[in-house]
This record gives C-alpha cells, structure tokens and sequence, in this order.
C-alpha cells in the first residue's frame, strides 16, 4: 500500500468511526424520544430547527436541508406532523410559490415535553461513547467545534 492508499485508508477508518458514533447517539436518541413522546429523532430535529429561527419558521427547502432529507421525505414528515397538529404551512407573502412551515402551540409544547429526554440521552450516550477508546476522540472534540477551533 502507498502512501495515498494509506491516506485513503485513515480518512476511511475515520468516517467509520464518526459513522459508528453517530449511529449509537441515533439509536438511543430513537429509542428515549419514541418511548416519552412518540416522536422519532427526524421528527424532533424538525421541531427542534424550527424553534431556533427567527418566527419559528422556515422554507421547506431549508428544513430539508436542516433534517439532511430529500424534498419528497421532507413533504412527507411535514404532512405527518401537520397531520398530528404539530406544524402548519403558510403561503410567503412576497413570494406566492414559497411555502414556510411553522411550529403550532401544541408542536412548541411536545417539543418542550421531549428536550429534557432528549437532552439527558445524548448527555448519557456521549459518556457511554466517552467509554469506548476508538470513539473517545471525538466525543473529545465536539466542545472544540461547537466553539469554532
């Protein structure tokens, strides 16, 4: 192996590694918010990205790209959740072909009810990660790239 295969080799095994982080936090982020509020972690990251704008709203393409889902996925979660009065859509008023989806009342209330858990899973999963040495790196780095280093 060269050295550009052995380049290729680390940055593979890195994604790997972010790629085996991820999936813990994901799983045991699924399995809490299922279990205290019958939302799945798509579903709360949606709720959660939308409480953090300005209005509490956003363009359907930018919750796409907030969620990492294709445009038809997105239409479809939004229509579950309007479905289940967490969410509503308005027309843009300066541009009649934009639509905005926005939290309801009760979308701002279960999002309320869920961070806690929320909170206290990821908390819980990162110091189980924190435990297993070949993800410890990066549990280690996430302060650093929150703060911008």
């Amino acid at each position: 192996m060269g050295i550009k295969d052995d380049a290729v080799e680390v940055r593979a095994q890195g994604w790997r590694t972010l790629a085996a982080l991820h999936g813990l936090i994901e799983a045991e982020l699924e399995r809490s918010l299922q279990a205290q509020a019958q939302l799945s972690v798509v579903e709360y990251t949606v709720l959660d990205a939308l409480s953090r704008q300005d209005g509490w709203h956003m363009r359907m393409q930018q919750l796409a790209r907030a969620t990492a889902l294709s445009a038809s996925a997105t239409t479809r979660l939004v229509n579950r959740l309007e479905d289940r009065g967490l969410l509503t859509r308005i027309l843009c008023a300066d541009d009649r072909r934009g639509i905005y989806t926005e939290l309801t009342g009760n979308g701002i209330k279960l999002l309320e009810e869920a961070r806690p858990t929320h909170d206290a899973t990821l908390e819980r999963a990162l110091a189980e990660a924190q435990d297993v040495p070949e993800l410890a790196p990066l549990v280690d780095a996430l302060p650093r790239l929150q703060a911008g280093v």
